[in-house]
């Protein structure tokens, strides 16, 4: 008998592994995944910010747990799942969503802003990817061949260019070939890899944008929606793309933007 529309979207018996999850559009992942019935592992930087892991299991009344990590520290990055492994805890969901900004016009950006934006936003998210999905690939598959999802963050700047963000726009169209690649490799040995391209979300990233009255103006002009994102739009399809709802879906990057790129 086929699965019920319900329990395709359940996320009971798995665990989730997200980093960038302390606010904005990765709490509200974080979240929305233990709404579905996941229990979720939260890198951070330290432990001054427990909001996610407190709402998470006081409200939702799923297990959480806090990872310390820099996420660039490459060796920390490479230690996060063999560290959780070795406490019993094996992810099977992985939501890369960590992400800096530094701005600065192209012809004056500064080399460390450059390295710390590529290294955040995009060699962490290869290197905590390919740690994870060996972790995976060595534990037996589902009866049905799957073994896990990752879920990246990518960008309207994985598209478009920008305005003074070379690294963030080269970070974010890195991350939408990196989903691809990843997907080529293992998605016939069951992990499926895609990503999330947010468009103009209300967040602290953007608090530039938008106390900014033109840019403000100029961008609200173009989305068909006619308002910036809240983190809640990302609820439902990263539950979607963490479950077997989407077990047919993979190397895609799915814009959540209010319909920007189809203006």
């Amino acid at each position: 008998m086929a699965a019920t529309v319900a329990s395709l979207f359940s996320l009971e018996g798995r665990i989730a592994l997200v980093t960038g999850g302390t606010r904005g559009i990765g709490q509200a992942m974080a979240i929305a995944l233990a709404e579905a019935g996941a229990d979720v592992v939260l890198v951070q930087r330290d432990t001054s910010n427990t909001a996610t892991k407190d709402h998470i299991t006081n409200q939702i009344g799923r297990k959480a747990w806090i990872h310390i990590a820099e996420l660039s520290d490459r060796k920390a990055v490479k230690d996060i799942v063999p560290a959780l492994v070795s406490q019993g805890i094996k992810p099977d969901i992985l939501v890369n969503c960590a992400g800096i900004q530094r701005r600065h016009p192209s012809e004056a950006f500064p080399d460390e802003d450059w390295d710390q934006v590529l290294n955040v936003n995009l060699s962490s998210v290869f290197t905590l990817s390919r740690e994870f999905a060996a972790s995976l690939l060595s534990r037996d598959p589902s009866p049905s061949g799957h073994r896990g999802n990752i879920i990246n963050v990518a960008s309207l700047l994985t598209f478009q260019g920008g305005i003074n963000v070379p690294a963030y726009a080269a970070s974010k169209g890195g991350v939408g070939q990196l989903t691809k690649a990843l997907s080529n490799q293992w998605v016939s040995r069951g992990i499926n890899v895609n990503a999330i391209a947010p468009g103009y979300i209300a967040t602290d990233m953007n608090e530039a944008l938008i106390n900014d009255p033109e840019r403000n103006a100029a961008l609200l002009a173009r989305i068909p929606a006619e308002r910036w994102g809240k983190p809640e739009d990302f609820k439902g399809v990263v539950v979607f793309l963490a479950s077997r709802a989407s077990g047919y879906v993979t190397g895609e990057i799915i814009t959540v933007d209010g319909g920007w790129m189809a203006r």
